[in-house]
């Protein structure tokens, strides 16, 4: 890090809701928000935005023409950016920068375009402007009337991350002093949940006979319990530090590993041995309060990263957590609603633990946290934030 960068202000909508106040207080109770959702001849599980927030998706659509063809992930996106920026007390004048990503993109839209071109033998007119990935942030700089840089970008699951690190460059090079970043997704189509079921990776737990169905961190299950979530975060980045931020960036870290198959990282996963490295720097290992997991709830994945953590921290491993099995797993998304959780942690200085977790680890105080996010290809990143 050549300076540290504020975070001076942050939202999001998820299956938590809309506003930090609501998303505070369901952090702290040992609800989960997973429900189940009809897909074709199945019910799968799947962690939904709450009705109030999917009726005000649907008045955003409704509130400009233009919008009316766009996908989820642009909308939600758009919602989440509006309010940040709200509370960062950003102009349009300030023509920030914009990078938000997506691991899937317009997967509603793509699926609905697919199946008239398979019916009618050609395609509509919008499906191929709607359906590419890079109009996330295009669209969110049009709502928001700025003219700054834009970037959209698919790092799968840590997609959310390597925007973070993008406008981290951007503001150490001084071609910004502000940017807005984050990750949008909308996944709970039918060809995307096939896809993770194809994987065997996905949970086939039932609501009435598990009370947490998706067991993220839970080290001694046998089985996959991955349930996907919606929902967007955003981030306003500034450089150096500012009276008003909620956090400081001080660390970061990433890497990439050879892949012995398509969707695997190695089992001690040594990407994030390296991320979460180059993230602490200088600063002693000890110093680390919270790690905030990827832990996706696969066995595999929660295993590799928990014995990446043991590797760099020894003895000294520190307060554990994931949202996921609260939320689900929001794909691209992932990484800033990590980040929010990290804050608020910060913030109220209270940890955030996991329910179903005996004899956990609780951290004295909360000063420094670390967040982790990997994808497939093994691309991991690691934040440190600081109070």
């Amino acid at each position: 890090m050549q300076k540290p960068v504020s975070i001076t202000a942050m939202a999001s909508i998820s299956p938590l809701g809309k506003s930090l106040d609501h998303i505070w207080e369901n952090y702290q109770n040992n609800q989960h928000y997973i429900t189940e959702k009809r897909l074709k001849n199945e019910s799968v599980l799947v962690a939904q935005i709450p009705q109030e927030a999917k009726q005000d998706i649907e008045a955003l659509r409704l509130s400009d023409n233009k919008y009316k063809s766009l996908d989820n992930t642009v909308l939600y996106a758009m919602y989440a950016s509006r309010q940040a920026i709200k509370d960062a007390y950003w102009k349009a004048s300030d023509n920030f920068g914009i990078n938000i990503g997506s691991s899937r993109g317009a997967t509603q839209l793509f699926e609905d375009y697919h199946k008239d071109f398979l019916k009618n033998n050609k395609a509509k007119t919008l499906s191929s402007p709607t359906t590419t990935l890079g109009n996330i942030s295009s669209w969110v700089a049009h709502d928001l009337q700025t003219n700054g840089p834009e970037i959209s970008h698919s790092i799968t699951c840590s997609t959310a991350l390597h925007a973070l690190l993008n406008g981290v460059a951007w503001l150490n090079s001084g071609m910004c002093n502000k940017f807005l970043v984050g990750g949008s997704e909308a996944p709970l189509t039918p060809f995307t949940i096939a896809q993770m079921q194809a994987l065997k990776i996905y949970s086939k737990a039932k609501l009435d006979e598990e009370s947490f169905p998706c067991r993220a961190l839970n080290l001694s299950k046998k089985q996959n319990t991955m349930v996907l979530g919606e929902g967007a975060s955003m981030v306003c980045l500034e450089y150096g530090k500012t009276e008003n931020a909620l956090a400081y960036i001080t660390g970061m870290g990433y890497a990439t590993e050879i892949l012995t198959h398509n969707i695997s990282i190695s089992t001690d996963a040594k990407c994030f041995q390296k991320s979460m490295k180059m993230a602490l720097g200088n600063l002693n290992p000890s110093d680390i309060d919270i790690i905030v997991m990827h832990a996706p709830g696969t066995v595999k994945g929660d295993h590799s990263e928990y014995k990446a953590i043991e590797a760099v921290f020894k003895n000294n491993v520190p307060a554990l957590t994931s949202n996921k099995w609260k939320i689900g797993h929001t794909f691209g998304a992932s990484g800033a609603l990590s980040i929010e959780l990290a804050i608020l942690m910060l913030q109220h200085q209270k940890f955030i633990g996991i329910p179903y977790l005996e004899h956990q680890n609780t951290p004295k105080k909360i000063k420094h946290i670390l967040v982790n996010a990997v994808g497939f290809g093994g691309n991991a990143v690691s934040i440190l934030l600081t109070k």
